[in-house]
């Protein structure tokens, strides 16, 4: 199964340690004001995601040795490409700040994040990461009008789907580094 999503192990594992921590933070993020009987699906499934990223951490941990996709001129690059979405995000979140519009930091903030999956992805190969930059690029960019129409906050909505997509994901890559 490594073939379909990831080519190593270990790099599928780390996925998932990774995919379910920011999960986790994006189900936290949607409890800012979340319509009611939306906080016990949210604290369940931060709990699921973080119980996966355990897992995608032990797994990376014993499988360390093994290969993986990062070598020393792709981990220099993946460095970068970190480095340009933390800083793209805290340059829209201050902008959106002074200009009055912090209610859309979450859709800002996950859509440089689903935007950053595209490098990340062929770099990895990892083709996984397409559709996770896909998704969440397009929540990103519809749930600001989609919490607008229903009357709820954006972080609510970003964070619920984000959270999502990334605890699938996880699931996924837990999976696929378990078998």
């Amino acid at each position: 199964m490594v073939g379909v999503t990831a080519e190593f192990v270990r790099d599928a594992a780390a996925t998932a340690a990774v995919f379910g921590f920011f999960g986790s933070c994006w189900f936290g993020w949607a409890q800012e004001r979340p319509p009611r009987g939306w906080r016990t699906p949210l604290t369940v499934a931060a709990v699921v995601a973080l119980l996966t990223a355990a897992g995608g951490a032990l797994l990376t941990w014993r499988h360390w040795s093994d290969g993986t996709a990062l070598g020393p001129s792709s981990g220099v690059t993946f460095g970068i490409i970190v480095a340009v979405e933390v800083a793209a995000a805290g340059l829209g979140s201050w902008l959106l700040v002074r200009r009055r519009r912090a209610d859309l930091i979450s859709a800002w903030i996950a859509l440089v994040v689903g935007v950053h999956f595209y490098p990340l992805a062929p770099l990895l190969h990892y083709p996984l990461l397409y559709v996770v930059a896909t998704v969440v690029t397009l929540a990103a960019l519809a749930s600001p009008y989609v919490a607008r129409s229903r009357g709820i906050e954006v972080s609510a909505v970003t964070g619920a789907v984000t959270g999502t997509v990334l605890l699938a994901a996880a699931v996924l890559s837990l999976a696929t580094a378990l078998w």
